[in-house]
């Protein structure tokens, strides 16, 4: 295969990265453990676990687990935002030989429900704040054992406000002990203390992960995600991120990275490129349990200078629309990673003017765990890109009859490498929909390769917006209508429409009160040609959002079909 991306890396980046390195995720977090032991490892809310501290709890709460009868494999969901205990329950089961599902803590009951009996998870360690969702369902799931979480458990005393924080949208509280088989995550510990925990045999093709997908296209399904997957994907985001360039830069030669954790460790992205490379690399993790509390965010890192921060679009925009944002020293700050979701110019823009720093915009999913192109961090202008495949990933742009398609035409963007799950947990006829014969992941995104090995997505098929037979992409829309100053965020969609089949229209949050439809369709005018045109303006206090940021176009269909 033609790679004409590798000409595209900067110094240093190799072509191929050594997925065997390790032998699982446990072999490489216990590297880090014995090797960074006396650095800090995580700080939340002004507590600090070191890496020591984190290899002994976790090979307690590890021992504790295997003592309740758990099988080699067996399932053990995690229900928490961003707090200490995630980190520590991520390692205890990897190591004592167990998979990792990660739950969305703001998980409705039939969600939850259903991720729990479709991964067969035996055991669960959920934060207490999230109890009640767990109490509707648990009778109907597979769970044996269920280890609650207090923010006390590792925090010390904490104030009410605390927990209002971490869990705002959380209207009732059931307590620990009206859920059976319960243990608290403290007395998880203490028990686990006089246990030891057994060594087991690990191997790469093991599954580390069910990660689920997002949903928004479906039912809900579990990625498998193998030790090898995840390691491999470690090594490469460690190797495009953490290049030389960047561990050597001024002011940082020798000292700590600093990873802003804002994206949740239950999203693959923030897994990942925050807790999982952040340990690799023996950085301190600055854990944020709740991102849309945007002034409280920037408190936090007014604490502490950082280095990397990765994040999606929503969350860098509502950022630098932040006048406190810009008083922020950001001196250490040298790779700002955007992914999940497409990185609009105006706002590449107004980071880059407000930290000094590009914002470095990639591409993944959960199948490939997740990171598969990113743009060179040496690049500073907006590239309108995904930028170029990692190290040791394949890509093929293929037609409907699965075919290649030449470079410079639209495509399926289909991918191979070692951070490409082998399959859907359970679910063999939606592997076969999504895998070819010979290995390459197809995405369901449209995309275009340029001569150079750059790729720019042209959106999800089904997001496309077909106007009297011309393709519209809803990307292209909203990137020019998010460019008038007086719009915050905004998405497009398309809409029934007796004359052209559809039409666009755009559902806006404004920045300037003062912005009226005539305003905006005459700005859209000018700028894009007319059946790309917006024929409907929606004005929104909010726009519908999943926990980690990405704007819901199928809810916003759905809510304008009920309304006309």
């Amino acid at each position: 295969m033609d790679k004409p991306w590798l000409a595209q890396y900067p110094p240093g980046i190799p072509a191929e990265i050594d997925p065997t390195r390790y032998a699982s995720l446990a072999h490489l977090l216990e590297e880090s453990f014995t090797k960074f032991a006396e650095r800090k490892a995580f700080v939340c809310m002004d507590k600090v676990l070191t890496y020591a501290q984190v290899d002994r709890l976790s090979r307690q709460l590890g021992a504790w687990l295997q003592s309740r009868g758990l099988a080699r494999g067996a399932r053990v969901a995690l229900m928490m935002p961003n707090v200490l205990q995630y980190p520590v329950a991520i390692a205890a089961v990897l190591r004592a030989g167990y998979t990792v599902v990660n739950v969305n803590p703001l998980y409705t009951a039939p969600e939850l429900e259903h991720q729990l009996k479709d991964s067969g998870a035996e055991a669960i360690v959920i934060l207490e704040n999230f109890a009640c969702t767990l109490q509707k369902v648990i009778a109907r799931t597979h769970i044996k054992h269920v280890v609650v979480a207090s923010m006390g458990d590792l925090l010390g005393p904490f104030k009410g406000l605390i927990v209002n924080l971490v869990v705002r949208h959380i209207k009732k509280l059931v307590p620990a002990w009206q859920i059976d088989r319960h243990v608290s995550f403290k007395r998880a510990l203490s028990e686990g203390a006089r246990l030891r925990l057994k060594p087991v045999t690990i191997t790469p093709d093991d599954v580390a992960f069910l990660q689920y997908t997002g949903g928004t296209t479906g039912v809900a399904k579990g990625a498998t995600l193998l030790h090898r997957n995840v390691v491999a994907n470690v090594l490469q985001c460690d190797a495009w991120l953490l290049n030389d360039e960047i561990r050597n830069a001024p002011g940082t030669r020798g000292s700590q990275q600093v990873f802003v954790c804002a994206l949740p460790l239950y999203h693959i992205f923030g897994l990942t490129a925050c807790g999982l490379l952040g340990m690799r690399a023996g950085g301190l993790c600055l854990m944020i349990p709740n991102p849309r509390d945007i002034p409280g965010l920037i408190k936090e890192l007014r604490k502490q200078p950082f280095t990397l921060f990765p994040a999606v679009n929503t969350l860098f925009n509502a950022l630098a629309n932040n006048p406190d944002f810009a008083s922020l020293d950001f001196s250490a700050l040298r790779v700002s990673v955007g992914g999940g979701m497409a990185v609009q110019k105006a706002v590449a823009e107004r980071w880059l003017k407000a930290t000094g720093t590009p914002i470095c915009e990639g591409y993944g999913l959960s199948e490939t765990s997740p990171v598969a192109f990113c743009n060179p961090v040496t690049v500073r202008e907006y590239t309108g890109t995904i930028g170029v495949p990692l190290p040791s990933t394949e890509v093929l742009m293929l037609d409907d009859a699965g075919e290649p398609v030449p470079i410079g035409s639209q495509g399926e963007i289909a991918l191979r490498g070692p951070q490409v799950m082998p399959g859907y947990w359970n679910m063999p006829d939606e592997t076969a929909k999504a895998m070819t014969p010979d290995g390459f992941f197809k995405t369901g995104d449209i995309g275009v390769m340029d001569e150079r090995g750059y790729v720019r997505i042209v959106d999800r098929k089904k997001d496309m917006i077909l106007v009297s037979g011309f393709n519209v992409y809803p990307n292209e829309v909203e990137a020019v209508v998010v460019q008038h100053p007086g719009v915050l965020e905004c998405a497009a969609v398309g809409v029934p429409d007796e004359h052209s089949g559809e039409v666009v229209k755009i559902f806006v949050v404004r920045k300037d009160p003062a912005l009226t439809e005539t305003d905006l369709l005459a700005f859209c005018k000018e700028h894009l040609t007319g059946y790309k045109r917006p024929r409907k303006v929606e004005f929104r206090d909010e726009l519908p959002k999943t926990n980690v940021g990405k704007i819901l176009r199928r809810e916003l269909r759905d809510s304008d079909k009920k309304t006309s």
